[in-house]
């Protein structure tokens, strides 16, 4: 594999700008939005609010309305997106507007009241299907000065607390026990809002003062490391590879899986480092590699939370072993993660052991034989990165379920065979 590639819009930042920029109510123009299906549920949502949201073939641009949100006259329905249900729960709840939010089969299966009880203890008015889709909001009065430890390591439950404070122009105090993503308060600093962080007696602790936000007719939404990293263990797994990415986001928070393949020998080189809209952007040059198995530090699971099916097949092809914990939260994304890449390792004849809160991998360095076809299980990652071990069968893998990759990375099938993979679709 060799070239050279850019790398798509940031699914995450994409639905938070939408979110902020639409609260801001002003003209802006942004750039490198990632034109998928979840990122334009949050989009279609928010023009059910009464915003004002349009797009051309480069560009998505937001117009100041007269009227900033009003309820909406149908239901919400955000498809498959967990972060657009949670962070448009979070507005939604501060705004007060009366709304039913729905999804598809897995988002209506997928947790809610994580962001629920929080919301409920602020002010919101909310009611559930025991903790899951649909929901409906209606009028309240957000609280001022609410504080939340929260249980579990979660961007998305932060993210929707402050927007609902944001949004309802209070202030709000968070603490987290592990440091999670932080696209939604850099986005805020953006913009001029304040958000003050903890010490060393006070670890994790962020708390929104300022609200009042300044407005810009500008913003760039940097490449989706996620979807980078699909990339990234395909180079490292190719034979005599050799690939540039340019554009990706390096966010610390976000960026762990490099430490992680770093530890275990990658070749990896970052160059042309430099901060767009606030967030950390470079070019990532990555050559074939062998890899040894690690033990992953359970402190930076959280942000890497979504690249752990792909760092399962890097760590399938590492010499030794390499053990995951502290990842329970895989049980409840798109799919059971955990019981989706123990069932496809099973099919590449990997040796694995799987916990309730991860996974023990035994690599090979052998090319590996798959005669049975593996179940993505409905979830973008696993059917991607399942994808990307087929370099290293002879006789390749088939992945079956692989509509769900237009979710988020809608190029993937064209831009991998663009760098010399070899990826068919079957009817």
């Amino acid at each position: 594999m060799s070239g050279e590639v850019d790398c798509p819009g940031d699914k995450s930042i994409s639905q938070r700008i939408l979110i902020l920029g639409s609260l801001l109510n002003c003209d802006m123009e942004i750039d490198g939005f990632l034109d998928a299906d979840d990122p334009n549920s949050t989009l279609d949502a928010l023009n059910k609010l009464g915003a004002s949201i349009h797009r051309d073939v480069k560009r998505i641009y937001l117009k100041k309305r007269s009227i900033t949100f009003c309820n909406p006259s149908e239901d919400l329905n955000l498809g498959n997106s967990g972060t657009g249900a949670r962070l448009l729960l979070g507005l939604i709840s501060g705004l007060g507007i009366k709304s039913r939010l729905v999804g598809d089969y897995s988002l209506s299966n997928r947790p809610m009241s994580r962001v629920i009880s929080p919301l409920l203890e602020m002010g919101a008015n909310i009611e559930s299907k025991e903790g899951t889709l649909p929901i409906t909001t209606n009028a309240c009065s957000i609280n001022d000065d609410y504080e939340y430890l929260m249980p579990l390591a979660s961007a998305q439950v932060k993210s929707c607390l402050l927007l609902a404070a944001l949004s309802s122009k209070n202030n709000i105090k968070i603490t987290e026990s592990k440091i999670t993503r932080d696209h939604t308060e850099r986005m805020i600093e953006f913009f001029g809002g304040e958000i003050y962080y903890g010490n060393e007696t006070s670890f994790g602790q962020i708390e929104l003062k300022n609200r009042d936000l300044s407005t810009k007719d500008y913003y760039i939404v940097p490449g989706d490391f996620s979807s980078a990293s699909f990339i990234i263990v395909a180079s490292i797994l190719a034979d005599n590879s050799e690939i540039l990415i340019k554009n990706v986001g390096l966010n610390k928070t976000r960026s762990g899986l490099i430490e992680i393949l770093l530890l275990m020998g990658a070749n990896i080189v970052i160059k042309n480092k430099k901060i767009l809209s606030n967030e950390a952007v470079g070019d990532i040059i990555i050559k074939s590699s062998n890899l040894n198995g690690v033990d992953v530090p359970e402190n930076i699971i959280p942000n890497i939370i979504d690249e752990i099916p792909i760092l399962s097949i890097a760590a399938a092809f590492a010499s030794g072993k390499t053990i995951i914990k502290n990842a329970a939260e895989l049980r409840v994304k798109e799919s059971d993660r955990l019981n989706a890449i123990s069932k496809g390792l099973s099919k590449l004849k990997i040796s694995h052991e799987m916990f309730d809160d991860g996974i023990s991998i035994t690599g090979t360095k052998d090319e590996i034989e798959c005669d049975d076809i593996i179940d993505s299980f409905d979830d973008h990652r696993i059917a991607m990165s399942f994808l990307i071990s087929g370099i290293r069968s002879k006789n390749g893998v088939t992945v079956q379920n692989c509509k769900n990759i237009e979710t988020s990375f809608p190029k993937f099938k064209d831009i991998m065979n663009s760098l010399g993979m070899n990826i068919n679709e079957k009817n």
